[in-house]
């Protein structure tokens, strides 16, 4: 497993990181045992990053990484969790708030520290409070030692621009846009290389679109763009493989990012994409799946705040 420098942290992380969203259970329920399990399969393969929240399954994915993660040696793994978002719409990013969210996800996580702690979904916040409110409160406890670095996460690209930016972020977590269908993170990912912030890119599987078996009923993605992910999932099952493969080789061999985050809850699905990084993508199919996509590339959706959207056009 290639590791990769995270920015200018001094932490080093492996190319394909460890999403506990799953963990969860927020695409399906599944058993706790498995769900340990694939935490400790990842480390014997070799991923290092493991990224989390209290929001996934109202703090349960916290509690299940950090049973997984009890006595493994703490300086074996890079771990990553987040403030500000605690429900589907329920979001504090107060500096109060935001602090004493680092120490209720220590506690259950198990661990001293956190390595990398973000500003979760920032586009439903206001981003002038996080920046000059959030941010500096998650300073104070990185300069008390309980955190090593400090980042953002969002959909809305230009809100994640425009924080970081402004506040000079270590981190910027984008999902869901270096994908098969949807690649405008890599417009954004110089700029964010110019000024030092390193880029984790999450969820190339388009939170289960290009997946055998397909988008939960809640995916925000138009129709449209639903519909052909289902026909290019079609069309790789055709020719004998999944595009699940596909779209995992895709983001990480092709991708510039420091690592692209995946989820998982049983060992088999961790063995599995850990072996589809090792082969580069089948040119052929790529290409064959490219064209079925090109009516909805790049297309997404609106997330969060509607002034959250293009922040830099305010006047």
């Amino acid at each position: 497993m290639k590791r990769h420098p995270l920015g200018s942290t001094g932490l080093e992380v492996s190319e394909l990181g460890f999403g506990a969203s799953p963990l969860g259970a927020v695409y399906g329920a599944f058993a706790e045992t498995d769900g340990i399990q694939a935490v400790r399969t990842a480390l014997d393969l070799g991923v290092c990053f493991f990224d989390v929240a209290p929001y996934y399954g109202d703090t349960l994915a916290e509690r299940v990484l950090g049973k997984a993660l009890r006595g493994i040696e703490r300086s074996g793994y890079v771990l990553a969790t987040k403030v500000g978002r605690y429900g589907d719409d329920a979001f504090d990013f107060t500096a109060e708030r935001v602090k004493r969210s680092v120490h209720e996800s220590l506690t259950r996580l198990g661990t001293d520290h956190l390595d990398l702690i973000q500003c979760h979904d920032i586009e439903f916040g206001a981003l002038d409070q996080i920046t000059d409110e959030t941010l500096p409160a998650l300073r104070e406890l990185q300069d008390a030692g309980l955190v090593r670095a400090v980042g953002i996460t969002g959909y809305p690209l230009d809100a994640l621009r425009y924080v970081a930016d402004r506040a000079a972020v270590d981190t910027v977590m984008s999902y869901c846009q270096y994908t098969l269908q949807d690649r405008r993170l890599a417009r954004y990912a110089p700029g964010f290389a110019r000024s030092g912030t390193a880029v984790i890119n999450a969820s190339p599987l388009a939170m289960g679109a290009l997946t055998e078996r397909g988008p939960a009923a809640w995916h925000p993605a138009p129709e449209p763009v639903l519909r052909r992910c289902t026909h290019a999932a079609a069309l790789c099952r055709a020719r004998g493989t999944d595009i699940a493969r596909l779209a995992v080789q895709f983001a990480v061999t092709t991708g510039t990012f420091a690592t692209t985050v995946v989820g998982a809850t049983d060992a088999h699905q961790v063995r599995r994409t850990a072996e589809w990084i090792t082969q580069p993508p089948d040119a052929e199919l790529l290409h064959a799946v490219e064209e079925c996509l090109a009516p909805v590339r790049d297309q997404g959706w609106v997330n969060g705040r509607p002034d959250n959207q293009h922040p830099q056009a305010r006047p």
